[in-house]
């Protein structure tokens, strides 16, 4: 009997990225990630500037979703993806001066918080010490704001009147962007993912064969989570009752 011919293997229904076309999407998405201010600031409604550009090359989003680029940001995409300048997306925000982050240290609790959600490591302190931002790196992504528990981080206008890449430079996106980078390979975007489905919550260890005697490395994490729980509501705490002891 004479063997079977093996039929062909079907061919993946998208280019490979040595394809062409791929080639082609990846080299547009670096053109369009090159003129976004590089502020990681998820306004677009994707993690970061680059997931945006490669959105925009793919063709699954549109080019008016980055209030800090603006108006003007909004025609330098236009010019590389051919497209028509439109209205920046009010659904996604509105262009404004360029603004720093400024943390008010005598409320500060030390939660570091403000510190895991800066994308460019701007901010510096350690656990139950104070914080501060470095002016330079502060993009002015405002995502530290929502995570900060005791409500102590403003945001001080840098730029006057100037909005969009009036207020923003190519040499200070370019930073931004390095900085962003050497954040994301300490942490990379993945466990940042993970960490928000988990509800910010370590996850588990998996069950394994524990020594007789030897403590559970489940009710241990449970402890230390607690702790750490204790400790930030001991703070929270002692921050209300500044609050209603009067003024700062």
């Amino acid at each position: 009997m004479s063997p079977q011919t093996a039929a062909p293997s079907a061919a993946p229904p998208w280019p490979s990225a040595h394809h062409p076309a791929a080639a082609a999407r990846g080299d547009l998405a670096a053109r369009i990630d090159a003129a976004l201010p590089q502020t990681q600031c998820t306004r677009c409604g994707y993690p970061d500037c680059a997931a945006y550009a490669r959105a925009i090359a793919e063709d699954s989003a549109p080019i008016n979703q980055c209030p800090p680029g603006g108006a003007e940001g909004i025609v330098r995409l236009a010019l590389i993806t051919g497209r028509p300048a439109l209205p920046l997306s009010a659904e996604h925000g509105v262009e404004a001066p360029r603004s720093v982050a400024w943390i008010d240290e005598s409320w500060c609790i030390g939660c570091t918080l403000c510190i895991k959600a800066c994308p460019t490591d701007a901010i510096v302190g350690s656990h139950k010490k104070m914080h501060t931002v470095i002016e330079p790196y502060c993009t002015g992504c405002e995502l530290c704001i929502p995570v900060c528990p005791v409500d102590c981080i403003q945001l001080e206008n840098t730029s006057g009147s100037a909005t969009g890449w009036a207020a923003w430079s190519l040499a200070q996106a370019q930073e931004a962007r390095q900085r962003y980078q050497a954040h994301r390979e300490r942490v990379p975007l993945e466990v940042v993912d993970d960490a928000a489905d988990a509800g910010g919550a370590a996850a588990a260890p998996a069950p394994s064969a524990a020594a007789p005697g030897a403590p559970d490395p489940a009710a241990t994490a449970d402890a230390a989570a607690a702790s750490r729980q204790a400790a930030i509501a001991a703070a929270l705490e002692r921050a209300r009752q500044r609050r209603a002891a009067g003024p700062r």
